[in-house]
């Protein structure tokens, strides 16, 4: 039978063919030296799984209230209140940063409201404003992927209800600078307009500490943020969202009717990973960003990322596209991702440098040799 009529446009019209594509490929490879995977390859500290073994040893497998358990949100309200002295926000536990955006988009958006973001995005930015009845519009970054405050106000119409950011970037590694998100920030007040300020990677952060839109307008700044990428759990499926009381409660009446609560033995063990220092990991990976950037400066195109574990480097001009670059990676089993899938532009392939740093040294000799 094909039931391909049941399913609704929506989400029928989501196009996930380009990275399908690619782990088609990927499949027929042996050993592939793989750059692919956004997620952290260091374990969960130690510590951090003790607290969750001990939680599900001592039955704590119910749920929890739908906010999130009292203590975690307390101790997660503490840290906001260390970092941003004067802001008293609403907050709540999520499933994961990527449940949060879901939560908030469904709270926020009417039939037909605009979302402006920057191009390169994370991948699910594009599709999530379509699936709640929503638009997406897309501004390009300028060439140093930085938001561009002059094309973000052009992009503003009456429809417009969020401006959606990302520091430090998924797919270019890119802090945004303070003067940058101060400018996004008088965009949003004078328009009426929210702020979703996707910081995922907050903690993985090198040079200096990724400015976030709380610091220019509280009032108008929704804060996620979550454990996996900082605490490689991100099967724990842990985050939590902070801001205007009215738009975190609406997400919490959702999350009562689809996520119900997160995961109740990964919140206990939240509670220690917020007491747990994670600097050396956040040293490790700014030496791995520096054997990345180093092995490739040579033969590539790129801007050194300061945060996340990501660099997203141009497709050498031989090449037609970055599709065509990845697909030649790939057949030399190397393992990366096009640029047109964060992207309206194919001209880009992203590397995930969280990979032990022997495979790390031996993929960039290849892409190196192909861009010769």
């Amino acid at each position: 039978m094909n039931a391909s009529h049941f399913v609704a446009d929506k989400v029928a019209s989501v196009d996930t063919s380009g990275i399908r594509r690619i782990f088609d490929m990927a499949a027929t490879m042996t050993g592939p030296l793989d750059l692919s995977i956004g997620q952290p390859d260091f374990d969960v500290p130690e510590p951090v799984k003790q607290a969750a073994i001990e939680a599900i040893r001592d039955g704590h497998s119910g749920y929890t209230p739908t906010r999130g358990l009292p203590a975690l949100c307390e101790g997660i309200g503490a840290h906001l209140g260390a970092e941003f002295a004067t802001w008293d926000p609403e907050l709540m536990v999520t499933c994961g940063v990527s449940g949060g955006l879901l939560l908030s988009l469904m709270a926020c958006l009417n039939p037909g409201d605009e979302v402006i973001y920057g191009d390169p995005y994370f991948v699910s930015y594009k599709s999530l404003p379509h699936l709640v009845g929503g638009r997406s519009v897309i501004v390009p970054l300028d060439d140093g992927f930085q938001p561009d405050p002059e094309r973000f106000a052009a992009a503003i119409t009456p429809r417009t209800k969020l401006i959606l950011l990302n520091s430090p970037s998924n797919p270019t590694g890119v802090v945004h600078e303070a003067a940058r998100v101060q400018a996004i920030a008088e965009l949003a007040r004078k328009h009426d307009l929210l702020i979703v300020s996707d910081e995922i990677y907050n903690l993985l952060s090198y040079e200096t500490r990724s400015p976030s839109p709380v610091d220019f307008a509280p009032e108008r700044t929704l804060l996620l943020r979550g454990f996996g990428k900082s605490y490689g759990m991100t099967g724990w499926r842990m985050g939590y969202a902070a801001g205007p009381s009215a738009v975190i409660t609406s997400m919490m009446k959702i999350q009562q009717y689809t996520f119900v609560c997160a995961p109740h033995m990964a919140q206990r063990a939240a509670l220690t990973a917020l007491e747990t220092d994670m600097s050396a990991t956040v040293r490790a990976y700014g030496a791995k960003r520096d054997l990345v950037t180093e092995a490739l400066a040579d033969k590539f195109e790129f801007v050194k990322p300061q945060g996340g574990f990501y660099v997203f480097p141009k497709a050498p001009a031989k090449f037609e596209s970055g599709t065509a670059f990845v697909e030649e990676a790939i057949r030399n089993n190397v393992l990366i991702i096009p640029g047109g899938v964060f992207s309206e532009q194919d001209t880009h392939f992203r590397i995930s440098y969280a990979a032990d740093n022997e495979v790390l040294t031996k993929a960039c000799a290849v892409l190196c040799a192909l861009a010769d």
